[in-house]
C-alpha cells in the first residue's frame, strides 16, 4: 500500500507527533521544574533505551567506532545541547528551533554528498532558516538568547551527523541502541566533571525523574521512533515525513498549555515561514538525505 497511507497508519503518526511534541514539554520540566543537570538527564535517559534495546546488540555492526559517533552526535550529542537550552528557553521556541534541521541537513547533503538542489528547495531553505531567525529574534521573557543557541547547536551537530546515516549497515532500532552506548562513554565522564546535585535531585523527586526519563527513554525513543522508521518502511517517504511537521504545532500549544509559553506573532509567522520552508523541503526527492532525518522529532 505505498500508493496511500491508511487510517491506521495516520492514527499512529499522531501519536508520534504527539509524543515527540510532549517530549520537549517533558524535557523542560525535568531540566528546569526539577532542576535534574541535562547532561545528567541525557545520561538516564540513553540508559534507559540501552536497558530496553540491549538484545539488540548481540549483532556487532561493521564499523563499529563510525556507527558509535554518528549515533551519539544524533541523540546524546544533539539532545543533550537541547537539554542544556531547556533550562532557560521555552519548548515552543526550541521546537520552533528545531525545524532549522532540514535546511541544515540539505546545506551538509550539498557540501558534502554533492546533492543538487533547485529552486523550489532553495526558497524552502531560505523560508525555513528565515523562519527560525525571526521566531527565535523575537524579545520574549521566557527565553534566553544563550538557551536557544544551545538548542540550535544541537540540531545543527544532529543535523551534520544525520546526512552520513545513510551510509552505515545497520537498523534504525539498533542504531538507536548502539547511540546509548555512545551516550554513556561521552556523558557519563561529562556529567560527573561539569554537573553537581545529580544524586539530591532524585532523591528530591524520584517519581517525577523515573516518570520523565521513562517517557523520554521508553515511549519516545524506543516506542514512537520505533514506529515511525516502521510506517517509513512500509509506505512512501513523501506520505510519511510530511506529517511530522504537526510536531511543531504540537509543541507549541503544548508549551503555551503546560509551561505558560509566551506565544507572540513573531513566534506564529515565524513558525509559520518556517514550516513553509520545510514542507516545501521535504516534499521534493532527495538523491542522497536519509529522508526520516529531513525532519528530527
Amino acid at each position: 500500500m505505498r500508493g496511500g497511507v491508511p487510517l491506521s497508519a495516520l492514527g499512529i503518526m499522531l501519536f508520534c507527533n504527539v509524543t515527540w511534541a510532549m517530549n520537549v514539554v517533558v524535557s523542560k520540566i525535568a531540566v528546569s521544574t526539577l532542576g535534574l543537570p541535562p547532561l545528567f538527564y541525557t545520561v538516564l535517559r540513553s540508559a534507559m533505551v540501552l536497558a530496553v534495546l540491549f538484545p539488540l546488540l548481540r549483532h556487532v555492526p561493521q564499523r563499529l567506532g563510525l556507527v558509535l559517533v554518528i549515533g551519539f552526535a544524533i541523540t546524546g550529542g544533539s539532545f543533550g545541547l537541547q537539554f542544556v537550552g531547556l533550562q532557560t528557553a521555552s519548548p515552543s521556541a526550541v521546537g520552533i528551533v528545531s525545524l532549522s534541521g532540514a535546511p541544515l541537513t540539505v546545506l551538509f547533503a550539498i557540501l558534502f554528498l554533492g546533492e543538487e538542489v533547485r529552486w523550489r528547495r532553495g526558497l524552502g531553505m531560505a523560508l525555513a532558516l528565515g523562519g527560525v531567525g525571526l521566531a527565535i529574534g523575537a524579545p520574549s521573557g521566557s527565553n534566553d538568547p544563550a538557551g536557544l543557541a544551545f538548542a540550535f547547536a544541537g540540531v545543527f551537530i544532529g543535523a551534520f551527523a544525520s546526512v552520513f546515516v545513510k551510509r552505515l549497515d545497520i537498523g534504525a532500532v539498533a542504531l538507536q541502541g548502539w547511540a546509548a552506548v555512545g551516550t554513556l562513554i561521552v556523558m557519563i565522564p561529562a556529567t560527573l566533571l561539569l554537573e553537581t546535585g545529580q544524586i539530591a535531585v532524585v532523591e528530591a523527586a524520584p517519581l517525577g525523574v523515573a516518570a520523565c526519563v521513562l517517557f523520554s527513554g521508553v515511549v519516545v525513543s524506543v516506542g514512537a521512533h520505533s514506529a515511525y522508521f516502521r510506517l517509513f518502511q512500509t509506505y512512501d517517504a513523501n506520505l510519511i515525513v510530511p506529517l511530522t511537521l504537526l510536531t511543531p504545532l504540537l509543541t507549541i500549544g503544548f508549551g503555551a498549555w503546560l509551561t505558560g509559553d509566551e506565544i507572540g506573532w513573531s513566534l506564529i509567522l515565524g513558525g509559520t515561514m518556517a514550516l513553509m520552508g520545510v514542507a516545501i523541503i521535504v516534499i521534493r526527492p532527495s538523491r542522497t538525505i536519509f529522508k526520516p532525518n529531513l525532519v528530527r522529532p
